[in-house]
């Protein structure tokens, strides 16, 4: 099998940013730009991480079908990956990556199930603990973020393959993911 595109998923503090750059190192990797509503904080730029439009012109693109998948997610934005985005990086001669959330894997899963899908998990008391570390959060932002993962592990199933990145193991669970990768790319 000669897969150019495959999806990284998981929960918030999983650790998906953290292994698709170490995955970086060791592959030449093009990564799916995901279009968002949200609005652009300090630091990011048109492009990275995002492609950042309004409300108006996501729902344009989703009347014209654009899309490839979409979702609202529960901080009222809406994400979605474009069709000519995954043409983008299926072209690029590179080991594409996809970084998305459960439901965007299963409308994915539908439309190209040869794609495979790498769930990435910590135990759930890790997952909070780096959700609190992170600058700024709620006690409300914690709280929502540890329910959604919990409405995300009842879909693992949906994916091809599962890593563990516990505490402390973060370059072991860069090499899995980058095992499983060569073993489908070659």
């Amino acid at each position: 099998m000669n897969q150019k595109l495959f999806i990284i998923s998981g929960p918030s503090g999983a650790g998906e940013d953290s292994i698709i750059n170490g995955l970086k190192e060791l592959f030449p990797v093009e990564v799916v730009i995901t279009t968002t509503t949200r609005a652009m904080r300090p630091g990011e730029e048109q492009g990275q991480p995002y492609y950042f439009i309004t409300k108006e012109e996501f729902q344009n693109n989703i009347n014209e079908n654009k899309f490839f998948e979409w979702a609202q997610q529960y901080n009222d934005n809406l994400y979605g990956v474009t069709f000519e985005e995954i043409e983008r990086v299926k072209n690029s001669g590179k080991v594409g990556l996809w970084k998305i959330e459960y439901k965007g894997v299963m409308t994915a899963k539908k439309l190209m199930p040869e794609v495979p899908a790498i769930f990435i998990n910590a135990p759930l008391d890790q997952l909070e603990e780096r959700i609190r570390r992170r600058d700024n959060v709620t006690e409300e932002f914690i709280q929502e973020r540890i329910a959604y993962t919990k409405e995300w592990l009842q879909h693992v199933d949906i994916y091809d393959y599962e890593v563990i990145n516990e505490n402390g193991k973060l370059a072991e669970s860069i090499k899995q993911v980058a095992q499983f990768i060569q073993n489908k790319k070659d």
